[in-house]
């Protein structure tokens, strides 16, 4: 289902609310409520406008749904971006589990996120989703190194590490099954050339040419505006 706005507060605000009210759902049903986000400079809006909305975010975790390999430093950092955008104002109170650790490569740290993630409180409560104009969304590149094993994981895999010729760093995500088990899946784009590659990925095609097409079989709500 796709729902068209008309411009990017509009959407941001959208989403927003009904990011929260997904949250607020999960907090009523048990202690806690993970929220998986996604970087770029698209969510910038959204993440504000939800940062703005009363929850008792002391018992939200919040984490990414993938994460360049970088340090916080890096003007390319998601977390960076999260805790600039969405940590502040009402959301200051919730916890962040960042996926990166430090270690000199995503492989070599991710035994020790598997670990972190093991304690979220899955399924998330929401999930935002973004895409690339190649089709990628989280780390699901076209020609990834360990895209098979994203899309299609070991039943206890949470996370995968990816190298590709288009991600420009190497990275780590979520896999394909943890986050489309989301109480609230939802992809966020904006523009002409997305609606595009959107209308492209909904017609018929391999995963492995653009991996959006694994997500749009669970059926997310679409956010998009011009």
């Amino acid at each position: 289902m796709i729902q068209r706005f008309e411009d990017r507060a509009a959407l941001a605000s959208a989403l927003a609310r009904d990011v929260a009210a997904a949250l607020k759902s999960g907090l009523d049903a048990q202690s806690a409520a993970s929220l998986a986000v996604s970087g770029g400079s698209t969510p910038k809006l959204f993440f504000e406008a939800l940062s703005k909305i009363s929850l008792d975010w002391a018992r939200v975790t919040v984490t990414l749904v993938d994460e360049r390999w970088l340090d916080e430093d890096s003007p390319r950092s998601n977390a960076a971006l999260v805790r600039q955008h969405l940590l502040i104002n009402k959301a200051a109170s919730a916890r962040f589990l960042p996926l990166y650790n430090g270690a000199d490569t995503p492989e070599a740290g991710r035994p020790a996120l598997e670990a972190a993630v093991a304690a979220l409180h899955l399924p998330f409560a929401a999930a935002i989703l973004g895409m690339g104009e190649d089709g990628h969304t989280a780390s699901f590149f076209p020609g990834g190194d360990n895209l098979a094993s994203a899309l299609a994981p070991t039943p206890e895999q949470k996370l995968e590490t990816m190298h590709a010729p288009g991600a420009g760093e190497p990275r780590i995500t979520f896999t394909l099954p943890v986050l489309a088990a989301s109480d609230f899946l939802a992809l966020h784009i904006e523009g002409a050339r997305k609606q595009e590659i959107l209308d492209q990925a909904l017609s018929h095609g391999p995963d492995e040419a653009m991996p959006i097409r694994a997500v749009l079989r669970y059926n997310p709500k679409i956010y998009w505006c011009p």
